[in-house]
């Protein structure tokens, strides 16, 4: 998502009540998208566990003869050449850095983080609810990045909001609305369904069905997306990370400080994390 579309962040700070939100989808631009997203990631080859083929002049033999049929087929495997290993995918380049300390500065929201607060490496990613190189993350990486790094105490995960459209700012509300410990559930519902309420002619109708799953009624639904103070804070939000941080697209990743723009795969995400441990 380009900063030219930034004309739209006139409708979030208009402080017109977004209960009537329902503009279609701005979705998020491939300006930047990561450079290992060029060419299909490669898996990289697991040393530890790969089984190397026997060579001919090693192979056991039992007190039995083995049978030609059996020999043949021995010899045929052993002479087998190697499969050469695949290659590790290649890395993005941080197009910036920010001091940890600073990019940690309280915001105008409360910090919606995972993780331990000591774990070695601090992740921050500032994204977009109708993105969908954004829900592309959170459905296909995120889940496993947060049992190995994150659940393991080595990563501190932080989300922080950077919302383009109207849709993407109620979206946001109504996660900050649910109840306390259901932030990252209610993102990841709205990501894996973004296609259902994004898109949707009837936006509000969609998100309002979207919430009730998350244990919303409709008044609770109204009374968040009508609280004028919660949208100002969430623009906060992005303006700090747009002013502040230089972030201009989404997603955007600050692994330990150092800023990185687009989409990344579990095996680019763990190359970048592993080498900080």
């Amino acid at each position: 998502m380009s900063l030219s579309e930034m004309t739209l962040l006139k409708r979030l700070s208009s402080g017109v009540a977004v209960a009537t939100l329902a503009l279609a989808l701005v979705a998020c631009s491939d300006e930047k998208k990561e450079t290992a997203n060029a060419a299909a990631p490669v898996e990289t080859v697991d040393t530890a566990t790969k089984t190397e083929m026997k060579p001919a002049d090693t192979m056991t033999t039992s007190s039995t003869a083995a049978t030609p049929a059996t020999s043949q087929t021995q010899m045929a495997q052993a002479a087998a050449p190697a499969a050469a290993p695949t290659a590790a995918p290649e890395l993005p380049q941080a197009d910036g850095e920010v001091e940890v300390s600073k990019l940690m500065e309280p915001g105008a929201l409360p910090e919606m983080a995972i993780g331990k607060a000591d774990a070695p490496v601090t992740i921050v990613e500032y994204m977009s609810m109708t993105c969908p190189h954004c829900a592309n993350f959170h459905n296909q990486t995120f889940d496993t990045i947060k049992t190995k790094y994150v659940e393991t105490g080595k990563v501190r995960f932080v989300l922080r909001e950077f919302p383009f459209d109207p849709r993407a700012a109620a979206a946001f509300m109504l996660a900050r609305c649910a109840p306390e410990g259901q932030y990252f559930p209610m993102v990841s519902m709205l990501f894996k369904q973004q296609e259902q309420w994004a898109a949707a002619q009837n936006g509000r109708d969609a998100l309002l069905q979207m919430s009730k799953l998350a244990g919303f009624s409709q008044e609770s639904f109204e009374a968040c997306l009508t609280n004028q103070k919660l949208l100002d804070d969430v623009n906060a939000v992005m303006q700090k990370g747009m002013k502040e941080y230089q972030v201009a697209s989404t997603p955007t990743f600050f692994i330990n400080g150092k800023r990185y723009s687009g989409d990344m795969s579990v095996d680019t995400m763990s190359a970048l994390i592993d080498p900080l441990l």
